[in-house]
């Protein structure tokens, strides 16, 4: 008899939960640890990233104003992204993580068609995001899913590690 492999399901859940936070920190350390490696020649230390989760909102990624997406393998928590609205047309990606022992397994493009059938069911015409220069990965991943560079769309002061700016017109 063959196992049934185990299988991927997204959906939406409360930012403050502790799963929806045990993720969102795992992304923290995950980006700020390649950060500091990069820019400070050493990893990210827990003070670090008790100060950057302090800044960082996820009461943002609430109703009415945004959502966080998590997703499940197996039934247990992997990854998430978050979509926040801009405006009446415009939502906003962002937070996209799958925890590195679930990468390659087609997580991460099951949260971004999730994000953006959200953003559509929200009527957004347009997605945008911003990235870093070293996220390589999200970059290859957000290119495979059809988005092109665009002007920054807030001002640089709102996320100073934003380097990258891309946007998807989801159409009418």
């Amino acid at each position: 008899m063959i196992a049934d492999a185990p299988s991927w399901t997204i959906a939406p859940q409360p930012a403050g939960s502790p799963e929806s936070a045990a993720l969102l920190r795992a992304y923290l350390v995950d980006i700020a640890d390649r950060w500091y490696r990069l820019h400070h020649d050493r990893g990210v230390t827990p003070e670090e990233i008790e100060r950057h989760l302090a800044e960082m909102a996820a009461d943002d990624l609430a109703p009415p104003h945004g959502v966080l997406l998590v997703a499940r393998y197996g039934g247990e928590p992997a990854g998430c992204a978050g979509l926040l609205r801009r405006d009446a047309w415009t939502a906003e990606v962002t937070k996209v993580f799958v925890r590195e022992d679930r990468r390659g397994l087609g997580g991460a493009p099951r949260l971004m068609a999730a994000a953006e059938e959200t953003a559509r069911g929200w009527g957004a015409r347009r997605l945008v995001l911003n990235t870093r220069r070293d996220l390589v990965e999200a970059r290859a991943l957000y290119a495979r899913h059809g988005f092109t560079a665009i002007e920054p769309y807030k001002p640089l002061e709102e996320d100073p590690f934003a380097e990258v700016w891309l946007g998807k017109e989801l159409g009418a």
